[in-house]
């Protein structure tokens, strides 16, 4: 334990003492906060966003609704479509099998759906209210989750391979450290800085943003911890062997580029084709922002993201595991 917590003090003295990177952890998020909070400070929108279900049966008889101005969103599940609905993201919500049009009377787009639908013969109305929810706030866990990817990544991928280049590595061989002891404190430390950083931000943002937040500060505080280690630990195994610094910069942008892209971050995969839905749930930055969403907006608890969490413990369990075995401490 002695050996394990002068790695973990040694990796964040190195850290904070760049007062470059610490400085770019904390500004970068922020900035991007605030950007998206002036540019999509409007919300009134021209286009209606409508769901149906189940996502097999398309809406039928609905002539009113299906225009050019609207948008149609497929639902395997009733619930996803009606969360939808009380946030204000989507304008109306038709149940083809029970003939239902779920409607939000608090949204100036529903109770225009509302009365383009009123005598409608086959459907009947059905209200349900809810809270808005901003843009803003719908996008702050995954802006969170980028920073909490970026700094777990680079944060622990680059330092690795420096270290093997110039020969630290080599020199920390010649002690009594194993390489588990040495990974774990890796993963220690930059769990400590990656979540403490994001913290900060977070609560900065909820003060200046006055963000949307039902949940428990306590299952939000575990899903991030869980999400880093598992960005942390894919470090570790990206990192374990390489030696070049351009190839494994070259192999963390092949990996960040498509989470960033695949995981919901900027906008919702609801209309994306279902083989992207697919391919974004082997990625674990889509487990935390999903799970982040889910506690912040929706108040679930954390029965309710366990798949989640289960998800990323296993690729952090799998991921670190195998760094340890192919891990090599010389060039």
């Amino acid at each position: 334990m002695k050996t394990f917590l002068q790695l973990f003090f040694a990796r964040n003295k190195e850290f904070y003492r760049d007062r470059g990177s610490l400085s770019w952890a904390l500004v970068f998020p922020t900035l991007i906060i605030i950007g998206c909070a002036i540019a999509f400070s409007d919300d009134n929108e021209n286009l209606l966003t409508l769901g149906y279900f189940p996502a097999t049966v398309q809406p039928a008889g609905l002539a009113a609704l299906d225009q050019p101005y609207s948008k149609w969103i497929a639902y395997d599940e009733l619930a996803t479509g009606q969360a939808r609905l009380r946030h204000h993201q989507l304008h109306a919500l038709v149940d083809s099998s029970s003939r239902v049009i779920w409607l939000n009377p608090n949204s100036s787009q529903g109770r225009l759906v509302m009365q383009l639908t009123a005598d409608h013969p086959d459907y009947r109305q059905q209200l349900l209210d809810g809270q808005p929810i901003r843009y803003v706030d719908w996008v702050i866990p995954g802006v969170l989750g980028m920073n909490i990817m970026f700094g777990s990544l680079f944060g622990v991928g680059y330092v690795l391979v420096r270290y093997r280049k110039n020969g630290v590595l080599k020199r920390l061989q010649a002690t009594p450290v194993s390489a588990l002891q040495f990974l774990s404190a890796q993963v220690a430390s930059r769990l400590f800085l990656v979540v403490a950083t994001n913290a900060l931000i977070f609560v900065g943002s909820d003060m200046f943003l006055d963000l949307v937040f039902v949940g428990h500060w306590w299952d939000l505080l575990l899903v991030a911890v869980l999400g880093a280690m598992s960005m942390i630990s894919l470090a570790l195994l990206i990192a374990s062997r390489t030696d070049s610094e351009e190839f494994a910069g070259g192999i963390l942008n092949a990996t960040t580029w498509p989470m960033m892209f695949l995981s919901g971050i900027w906008f919702s995969l609801d209309d994306t084709p279902p083989a992207m839905q697919r391919l974004a749930d082997f990625l674990p930055l889509t487990h935390l922002v999903k799970a982040g969403r889910e506690i912040m907006i929706n108040g679930a608890g954390l029965a309710d993201v366990a798949v989640h969490l289960l998800v990323m413990l296993v690729m952090t369990l799998c991921c670190l595991a195998l760094a340890a075995i192919l891990f090599r401490w010389r060039n």
